[in-house]
């Protein structure tokens, strides 16, 4: 529901309709209410696209990349562009209060996502400093992409960015197709 609706405008109680589950047994489980629910939504989604990622890794930077893409297109369009990325959605909105569980797992999320590609691209030959900066730019393309594609409904955004991330990592000496 993050990913479809973002952090302010899902509640409690709808996300325990959703499951199926009694409102009580959501607060049960869940004592810090929305915010933590939000935190550990986006702990499931880091885990999921971390997962993903550590199974291409080990065909390297470009399959990890392609699969990253992949997920996306999948999730796009099987969603008819209605969901996006949970991490998102909660990097960039506030909750009420002063509890920053929600975009702290975020930033950890996006930061756990560029050190599997930093490993992998200096394992294909890096640099430490340019596997850094190429992690961060294939994170916030992707992002961006995934944004701009629910914004115009159109897969067209996330396919520019692969093709344009393509030409880098062929540029880097890691194709993205083979």
């Amino acid at each position: 529901m993050l990913g479809s609706r973002g952090l302010n405008a899902t509640g409690v109680r709808e996300l325990a309709k959703h499951a199926g589950a009694p409102l009580g047994s959501v607060y049960h489980y869940f004592p810090g209410g929305k915010a933590q629910l939000a935190a550990e939504a986006v702990r499931w989604a880091d885990e999921q696209t971390a997962a993903a990622l550590t199974r291409s890794s080990a065909e390297g930077p470009a399959a990890m990349i392609r699969d990253l893409l992949d997920m996306w297109r999948n999730t796009l369009l099987g969603s008819d562009f209605r969901r996006g990325c949970p991490v998102l959605a909660v990097a960039v909105e506030d909750l009420p209060g002063d509890d920053t569980a929600p975009r702290d797992a975020a930033v950890f999320a996006f930061s756990a996502w560029s050190t599997h590609i930093a490993a992998a691209l200096r394992a294909a030959g890096l640099e430490h400093a340019a596997a850094a900066g190429t992690a961060t730019l294939v994170i916030a393309a992707v992002e961006g992409a995934v944004a701009m594609s629910r914004a115009e409904r159109s897969i067209e955004p996330l396919e520019v960015v692969g093709a344009q991330l393509q030409q880098l990592l062929s540029g880097l000496g890691c194709p993205l197709r083979p």
